[in-house]
């Protein structure tokens, strides 16, 4: 029996059962990245267990992070084309399983592989498929929705940072990791809540797309061409699947874009070491335990604060057209605290840090999922999400490693906060000058157009309308003539 289809929404519904996708989102970054930042709490207790430096013991936060981060296209992938439900319900399975597994860990290799691997592809399939069916049912409240579903991370930071430390005190590490795995089942629960919808914006499949009368005969020549290309792609509904193939990813080439995945690259590098090495450099400084653990609850809790309030506000009328900017200021203040966190050497200084820094970071965390959906439209997200999350891998596996390298060879934390707040500002820096060139360019075609004189010209793709001047009308047939012959000759 056929399946029946979906009902088409004409837009994101703002509301209903939208809530219902925020409060599975928010379980899932609770169960997701606030359970990856209290690994740290581990470090201690595994590098006194198993004897070894700073450098070897910091790549299991490192690869948690990284395999969470690599395989968030997979998660895509699932959410796309099997479910988000059963994508996250797996995610779940398989994170839970891999906690199991590290509390009989019998050395670092074991940990690499089970609370590394196998427990940060299970959060990966979970991570990105959730974010992005938050921005499925929101469009004017999308920046306050986001706000709500990635405070969890802070809150979840907030309430398990001292329990698991009490779990450690009471079961050893080895126990905490088995309540945590048991914990983390809940992602099954979160998954049961994505209920799928379907929007009239969303992308056409091919037979939709070759019914319309604005798509040039060579597109159309091509995309039956594609039809025919293997026997698997003729059993996967023919065109459909090979055209979906084909514009999944087109997002890929548009350069606000790939702006944003270069400074997404330098942001994670920074950002990461300091959930590392906030509880050991506290430790260091002589900041007993509990206070160290307060500290990463303050970062959670105020990281809250910072996910709704900047949610809120950037949902403004006011500030609703300057969200990138936003966005580059929370990630360069971040940048500034790493700066100066080498000179707070006593838990009174170390308090107002964590308090500055929880904000700025619960900000701009808010914002990556919004400023990714303004640049490539809320079709593409899920996609978009799963490379953006997939570009925080590399930096997220090597950026604690090489903070604890440099923390053995000079003795000091100082070298390794450095570098990762300049990585930080770096990160904003290129998005400001990015979005400078952009205004500036946009002004001079503005100026271009108006002094041409000419009369425009509308014309039509069916979706979108443009109002251009004869002159760049022309240049733009030129371009797209040229792209058409480049393409039909591959």
């Amino acid at each position: 029996m056929a399946s029946p289809r979906r009902a088409r929404h004409a837009g994101p519904p703002d509301g209903g059962w939208g809530w219902m996708i925020v409060a599975g989102c928010f379980l899932v970054t609770i169960c997701t990245r606030a359970v990856t930042r209290c690994i740290s709490i581990f470090f201690v207790e595994f590098q006194a267990y198993f004897g070894q430096d700073y450098a070897r013991t910091a790549w299991i936060h490192s690869i948690v992070d990284c395999a969470t981060m690599l395989c968030a296209p997979l998660g895509s992938l699932i959410s796309n084309h099997v479910s988000c439900q059963v994508g996250i319900m797996l995610g779940g399975l398989l994170a839970s399983t891999g906690l199991i597994l590290s509390s009989f860990a019998t050395s670092l290799e074991h940990l690499y592989l089970s609370l590394g691997v196998l427990t940060g592809l299970g959060f990966a399939l979970c991570y990105s498929p959730a974010i992005a069916m938050v921005g499925k049912y929101f469009n004017k409240k999308k920046a306050l929705a986001y706000g709500i579903a990635m405070s969890g991370s802070g809150i979840g930071t907030f309430i398990l940072a001292p329990v698991v430390q009490l779990l450690i005190e009471q079961f050893s590490w080895r126990g905490a990791l088995l309540i945590l795995g048991g914990f983390v089942l809940n992602l099954c629960v979160c998954g049961a809540l994505m209920r799928p919808i379907a929007l009239k914006e969303d992308r056409k499949t091919a037979p939709e797309f070759l019914e319309q009368d604005y798509v040039p005969e060579a597109q159309k020549r091509d995309l039956k061409r594609m039809s025919i290309c293997s026997p698997l792609i003729k059993m996967w509904s023919h065109e459909c699947l090979c055209y979906c193939s084909w514009k999944e990813y087109d997002f890929l080439l548009m350069p606000g874009f790939m702006v944003l995945a270069v400074s997404v690259l330098f942001m994670a590098y920074g950002c990461s070491p300091l959930f590392v090495y906030l509880v050991p450099y506290a430790l260091s400084v002589g900041v007993s335990h509990h206070q160290a653990a307060f500290l990463m609850s303050i970062l959670g809790v105020i990281d809250i604060i910072g996910n709704i309030t900047f949610g809120w506000l950037t949902d403004r009328r006011c500030l609703k057209k300057h969200r990138h900017f936003c966005y580059l200021f929370a990630v360069g203040m971040d940048g500034l605290c790493c700066l100066f966190l080498p000179v707070l050497q006593k838990f009174p200084l170390l308090v107002p840090f964590s308090f500055t820094f929880g904000y700025f970071d619960g900000a701009y965390v808010t914002l990556i999922p919004v400023v990714t959906a303004d640049v490539v439209g809320t079709s593409s997200l899920s996609s978009a999400l799963g490379v953006v999350y997939f570009l925080h891998a590399i930096p997220y596996l090597v950026s604690p490693p090489v903070a604890g390298w440099l923390v053995d060879t000079t003795g000091s934390y100082t070298a390794s906060f450095l570098l990762s707040g300049f990585s930080m500002i770096f990160s904003s820096t290129l998005l400001c000058f990015a979005s400078l060139a952009k205004k500036i360019k946009r002004t001079h075609l503005r100026s271009l157009t108006n002094d041409t004189g000419t009369k425009q010209h509308i014309w039509t793709n069916g979706a979108i309308a443009y109002s251009v001047t004869a002159e760049l009308d022309q240049k733009d047939v030129e371009f797209l003539a040229v792209d058409t012959n480049s393409y039909s000759n591959r």
